[in-house]
């Protein structure tokens, strides 16, 4: 018996240790990693060896967007295991035109291969600004080449400006249409028994109607159709510029597919290639040989190098650089408006406040563009940030705002003091307008026999207790509140854009405008990008010798640390098994997509200006 619980204890023994071992060296490779990635981060990079001549291959992967989220080392040090094509799960505007602007005066390079495989939402004013960097670089004489085995609707938009069009002969253009569809909860809420109380002020206000109906509003599709229809119009009348080819010829692809197929007999590559949306059907052998031909090399793989490595080489623009002179501050908002602080894609009313104060206390900064791409969010936090946009220009700093994709109700309510706003004709805009949403559950637990009760001193003790009805009294306050915030926006935008109130309560009620509309009836003043709005900023503030400094949060080694092994983890995982299911990821990405516009905001009162667009290309 001695012997046989002396056998037990080794047992435990061993297995104790062999835990301990596990724990330490699970231990001491994360403390290594982290040593290591601090260690590249103050090693100064070299720049990649570029070969003369070389193609570039401009690499755009996943989501374009205005700023992308912080990466830190360990995050960029674990992402070099995945496909170097397909890593970054997003690729910020302005790195792309530097790369183009660049790289149309460097003698080193011959061609550019727009490579759109990874490449996934965008705004149409975004593309239209890279269309515009394309055709510069194509005034040097160099040649733009596309080449991918199909092309989704915004890829295609890009590839359309090359000189020249390859497609895979099992390959197809996907043209069908821009469109806004949603998903409608009412009858879920019912069989659920969620009480979903409503408050809100603007007839087309559309952002809860998922919660009150189970399609769109005739209200809601009217505006939809307005937008849409002159995004659309602005779409197909720059494709057919590029491609010199009929509106017939689009309008026929598009709305008689399944006819315009039957005379290839259902070949969509073919279809492609007849209709002139591409130049030539090609296998990839035959690209590799036509790339190698531009380089005039005789080896199998031409010289080429790869978007990461050439920016390594460049100067980024609206760097922080040793300027004694005068400055334009340019700071980006893009994402959900929320209160407090936020991270990168995300617009935090006290992270971007502290961010326009930093350019109010910088002597250098004589002006401010402020990027807006948001569809709105926390009325409380949008608040905080105009008031210190106010303070700016008290300091007899102009203030310019450039609007992205989508500067839209709270994204308004921040842009509407602006001394200019600029936008795009693909802008969406407007959509001024409150709401708030509050969800209660009582019925839901009633009906699991689950009951909530209790006593109080008033009638409102019971509070924002979501499984209590609302109280009467509350609900009555918080609908005084929201039209109290509604007239707010009405003043604070009559004041910013010069208009009676009575005019601006026309324009609004939650109304949707493009860009060019929005120009039309003074909700913006001028069209064009974001570099003629630095020129309109400077110009505001009589400089003449300016840089432009980009203004952004700072991460530390601990925040990127923390970003890493809280957020990233389980996407890195996903990144590995991305190829092997193709169809399933995308359906899982759609309808992520759908559920992240019904996530519910953090306004201190619940009280909202959100407006859920995305446009679907």
């Amino acid at each position: 018996m001695k012997d046989l619980l002396l056998a037990i204890l080794n047992i435990f023994k061993y297995v104790g240790k062999i835990f301990t071992f596990v724990r330490n060296t699970l231990f001491n490779l994360v403390l290594l990693t982290i040593l290591v990635c601090v260690l590249f981060t103050f090693i100064p990079k070299g720049g990649s060896h570029i070969p003369s001549p070389s193609i570039l291959r401009l690499d755009i992967s996943g989501d374009i967007v205005e700023e992308k989220r912080v990466f830190g080392s360990v995050e960029k040090f674990l992402g070099d295991s995945i496909d170097e094509e397909a890593k970054e799960p997003e690729t910020a505007l302005q790195d792309i035109l530097d790369i183009i602007d660049s790289a149309a005066t460097d003698d080193r390079i011959v061609a550019l291969l727009l490579n759109l495989k990874h490449m996934e939402n965008a705004g149409l004013n975004q593309l239209q600004t890279i269309g515009q960097a394309l055709v510069n670089f194509k005034k040097s004489g160099k040649t733009i080449i596309a080449a991918e085995d199909y092309y989704s609707q915004s890829q295609y938009y890009l590839a359309s400006y090359a000189d020249k069009i390859f497609l895979n002969p099992m390959g197809g253009v996907d043209i069908h249409g821009f469109g806004v569809y949603r998903l409608y909860f009412r009858e879920a809420m019912e069989r659920l028994a969620i009480n979903y109380n409503i408050f809100k002020v603007g007839t087309y206000k559309s952002a809860i109607e998922p919660f009150t109906r189970n399609n769109m509003s005739p209200e809601d599709r009217k505006q939809n159709e307005e937008w849409l229809s002159a995004l659309w119009q602005v779409y197909n009348d720059d494709i057919l510029q590029q491609r010199k080819i009929s509106k017939e010829t689009i309008e026929n692809y598009t709305a008689h597919i399944s006819e315009a197929l039957q005379s290839t007999g259902g070949d969509t590559a073919q279809l492609a290639l007849k209709t002139g949306l591409v130049d030539q059907l090609a296998n990839r052998s035959d690209i590799t040989a036509y790339l190698a031909a531009l380089t005039k090399n005789s080896e199998v793989k031409p010289p080429m190098v790869g978007s990461a490595d050439y920016y390594d080489s460049l100067l980024p623009s609206y760097r922080k650089i040793d300027w004694k002179g005068d400055k334009v501050g340019l700071i980006i908002a893009e994402g959900n408006i929320l209160p407090g602080k936020q991270p990168a894609g995300l617009i935090g009313g006290d992270s971007l406040a502290a961010l326009i104060k930093k350019a109010r206390e910088d002597k250098q900064i004589k002006a401010l563009v402020l990027r807006i791409n948001s569809g709105g969010g926390s009325a409380f936090a949008s608040e905080i940030i105009r008031q210190e946009l106010l303070l700016l220009q008290k300091k007899g700093k102009p203030v310019v705002v450039s609007m992205g994709a989508v500067a839209a109700s709270g994204g308004y309510w921040i842009a509407a003091d602006a001394d200019e706003i600029w936008a795009s004709e693909a802008t969406i805009t407007g959509s001024i307008g409150i709401f708030g949403a509050i969800p209660t559950f009582e019925k839901t637990l009633s009906s699991l026999g689950v009951y909530s009760d209790g006593t109080g001193t008033t009638p409102l003790a019971a509070g924002l207790n979501l499984t209590q009805p609302l109280p009467e009294p509350l609900k009555n306050a918080i609908q005084q509140a929201v039209a109290h915030n509604y007239d707010q926006f009405l003043q604070i935008v009559a004041t910013g854009r010069e208009l009676e109130k009575s005019r601006v309560e026309e324009l609004a009620e939650g109304r949707v405008y493009n860009g060019k509309a929005a120009l039309e009836i003074g909700l913006v003043d001028k069209l064009g990008s974001l570099e003629e709005a630095i020129d309109a900023a400077a110009n505001l503030a009589g400089v003449a010798d300016y840089t432009t400094e980009y203004i952004r949060p700072t991460a530390t080694l601990k925040e990127q640390v923390l970003q890493f092994f809280t957020t990233q983890i389980a996407p890195l995982a996903t990144l590995v098994s991305k190829n092997d299911y193709p169809l399933v990821n995308k359906v899982k990405k759609i309808l992520q997509s759908k559920f992240d516009d019904f996530i519910l905001l953090d306004d201190p009162r619940g009280i909202y200006a959100h407006c859920l667009i995305k446009l679907t290309l």
